[in-house]
C-alpha cells in the first residue's frame, strides 16, 4: 500500500494479534493509529465460554503492550470503558472522529459477519477502506477457488496433496515421503486407561490476565464454563513454549492414540494450540515445518508427524476455502431437515450417558475437547437425534476457546451434521455405541448397557444410529458408502425395526 499524507486508522481485531499481520505492513508508527476494541457484541452474540472470553481479552491487552513496546500507537477500548459502544463497527466510526482519520486500513476478517460490517460502514461513512488479504493462511482465497474450479465433491485429500506439493511438506520431489499421502489408518489406535501422557504446560496468570478475569467473572457472573483455573498462553512467546512442548512430550504418540478418549484425559497426545494459532500467536506453515524437522531428527514417527499436519496443512486450510466459497448460504444449511431443539443437558452435562456427561463437563471445565470428542460424541448424537445445525453450530462456536466462525462453522455443519449434504464429506459421521465403546473408556460403569440394542438399559446410540438411517433413506439411500449398512438394516426382523423406532422415539420424546 503506497505511502501519503493520510493518517490511517489500522483496526485489529481479536484473532489479528501478531505484528507481521498484513494491514500493519506498510502502516507507519509515527502516524498511523491502531485501534483494538474490546466489543460487548463479541462476548455475547452467542453465549461464549467464560474462559474463551478471558483467552481473547486477555490475548489482547498483552499484544497490544507489546506494540506500544515497539512504537505503534495503539487506542485500546476497554470492555468496561463507559463510551465503549460495544461493537467493532461503532467503534471505528468514533476512532475516525477521534483521531481525524481519513482511511481505514484493516485485514480481512475471518468471519462473513464482520465484513458484511465492515462493508456497511464503509457505505455509511463514505470512508476509504483497504481491506487486504490475511495472508497468514497458507492458501489464499484464490488459490483455493482456482483449485476448486468446477468439483462437483471437493474432496480434502486431494486439496492436501495440492498443499503438500505447494509447501514441499514431507515430500521427496513431486512424492510424498514413505510413499503414502495419508497414514490416518494408522492413527485409529484405542488407549489404555493406563497410558501416561505428559499434561501440557500451564501458564500462571499474571497481573494483567488477573484483571480480565475479575472484569469476566463479575459482567458474566452467570455466563457458561469454569474461569478458574486459567492456564492459557495469551502471549506469543508463552505459545511458542506450549507448541515446543507437545514437540518434546506429545508429538511421538499422537498418531497412534490421536482418535482415542479417556475419561479424566482431555489432552492426552494432541497439540492443544489450536487457539493460538487461530488468533495469530502461532504460524500455521511454521508449526507444520517443525513438526516435519522432528520427524526427520528420528525423534517421531511418520504417522505422528503426517497426522499433525494434515490436521493444519489440509483440513484448517481446506475449512476456510470453503467457509468464503459458500458462505452465507452455507450457515442455513440443513440437508436432512433436522428440527430439534439443542438438549439442555450440552449446557449442563446432566445425562446419565456417561461419554456426553465426560464430555460437556471436560468442555465447561477447559473450553476444549478434542477433534474425536466433537465429532463422535456430541456431534454424532446431536444429529443421530435430529438436532437443529444451526443450534449445534451456536454451540461449539460458543463452548470451545478454538472456535471462530470459519474454521467450526464447516466442520459442523458439514463434517458433524452433514447438513451440507455431502460437501464436506462423502457420508455422515454417524455410528453406534460400539465406536464409542472401542475408542474410549467412557462405557465403563454407564446407567446404559453398551452391548444391549433396545429397550430401556440399553444404549441410546445403538436405537438412534439406525433409526437414524431409517428416517433419512429417502435422502442418503443413493450414497454408496452406506450401501452396506441399508443392507443390513433391511435384514433386520420387522420386530427388531418396531423397537427401534419405538424405543427412538420414547427416547427422543425425554429431550423435548
Amino acid at each position: 500500500m503506497p505511502d501519503s499524507d493520510h493518517r490511517r486508522l489500522i483496526p485489529l481485531l481479536g484473532d489479528q494479534l501478531t505484528p507481521h499481520i498484513a494491514s500493519l505492513r506498510h502502516a507507519r508508527r509515527d502516524r498511523d493509529i491502531v485501534l483494538m476494541v474490546e466489543a460487548e457484541a463479541e462476548a455475547t452474540y452467542v453465549w461464549q465460554h467464560r474462559k474463551k472470553v478471558v483467552f481473547f481479552l486477555s490475548a489482547m491487552r498483552h499484544f497490544a503492550a507489546d506494540l506500544r513496546d515497539a512504537g505503534w500507537h495503539v487506542d485500546y477500548v476497554e470492555l468496561d470503558d463507559p463510551s465503549n459502544t460495544g461493537a467493532i463497527d461503532t467503534e471505528i466510526e468514533r476512532a475516525l472522529k477521534r483521531h481525524g482519520a481519513d482511511r481505514v486500513v484493516i485485514t480481512e476478517p475471518g468471519e462473513w459477519r464482520l465484513a458484511e460490517a465492515f462493508r456497511d460502514l464503509r457505505d455509511r461513512t463514505g470512508v476509504p477502506f483497504d481491506i487486504v488479504d490475511d495472508d497468514r493462511f497458507i492458501c489464499s482465497r484464490e488459490r483455493f477457488e482456482a483449485w476448486l474450479g468446477n468439483r462437483r465433491q471437493p474432496r480434502m485429500e486431494h486439496f492436501y496433496r495440492m498443499m503438500r506439493r505447494k509447501t514441499g511438506l514431507l515430500m521427496d520431489g513431486d512424492e510424498p515421503i514413505g510413499g503414502k499421502w495419508n497414514y490416518d489408518a494408522d492413527n485409529r489406535g484405542a488407549a489404555s486407561p493406563d497410558m501416561a501422557f505428559a499434561p501440557p504446560t500451564d501458564f500462571a496468570a499474571d497481573e494483567t490476565t488477573c484483571a480480565v478475569i475479575d472484569l469476566v467473572a463479575g459482567r458474566y457472573p452467570e455466563g457458561f464454563g469454569d474461569i478458574d483455573p486459567f492456564r492459557f498462553a495469551v502471549k506469543s512467546y508463552d505459545a511458542e513454549r506450549a507448541f515446543d512442548d507437545f514437540l518434546k512430550h506429545r508429538l511421538a504418540g499422537f498418531g497412534d492414540t490421536q482418535d482415542a478418549m479417556l475419561k479424566g484425559e482431555p489432552v492426552m497426545n494432541h497439540a492443544f494450540v489450536a487457539l493460538y494459532i487461530n488468533v495469530g500467536l502461532l504460524d500455521p506453515l511454521d508449526v507444520c515445518r517443525r513438526a516435519e524437522a522432528v520427524w526427520r531428527t528420528g525423534d517421531a514417527p511418520l504417522n505422528a508427524v503426517e497426522g499433525f499436519v494434515r490436521q493444519i496443512l489440509g483440513w484448517r486450510e481446506y475449512v476456510r476455502g470453503i467457509y468464503w466459497h459458500a458462505m452465507p448460504a452455507y450457515a442455513r444449511r440443513n440437508h436432512l431437515g433436522h428440527t430439534r431443539p439443542l438438549p439442555g443437558f450440552y449446557w449442563t452435562g446432566d445425562t446419565d450417558m456417561a461419554c456426553i456427561r465426560e464430555v460437556v463437563h471436560q468442555t465447561r471445565r477447559h473450553a476444549y475437547a478434542h477433534h474425536i470428542q466433537r465429532l463422535m460424541v456430541t456431534g454424532n448424537f446431536a444429529m443421530l437425534a435430529g438436532v437443529e445445525p444451526a443450534a449445534v453450530h451456536e454451540w461449539y462456536l460458543a463452548v470451545y476457546a478454538d472456535a471462530i466462525e470459519w474454521v467450526e462453522l464447516p466442520n459442523t455443519l458439514g463434517m458433524s451434521q452433514f447438513a451440507d449434504g455431502g460437501l464436506m464429506g462423502s457420508k455422515p459421521y454417524a455410528a453406534s455405541a460400539n465406536y464409542i465403546n472401542r475408542m474410549s473408556n467412557y462405557c465403563d460403569g454407564c446407567r446404559y448397557k453398551v452391548k444391549q440394542r433396545n429397550g430401556p438399559d440399553a444404549c441410546p446410540f445403538n436405537y438412534l444410529y439406525w433409526d437414524f438411517l431409517a428416517r433419512n433413506r429417502s435422502r442418503l439411500d443413493n450414497n454408496p458408502r452406506l450401501s452396506q449398512q441399508y443392507r443390513t438394516y433391511d435384514r433386520l426382523a420387522d420386530d427388531r425395526k418396531t423397537a427401534i423406532r419405538d424405543d427412538a422415539a420414547a427416547f427422543l420424546a425425554t429431550l423435548d
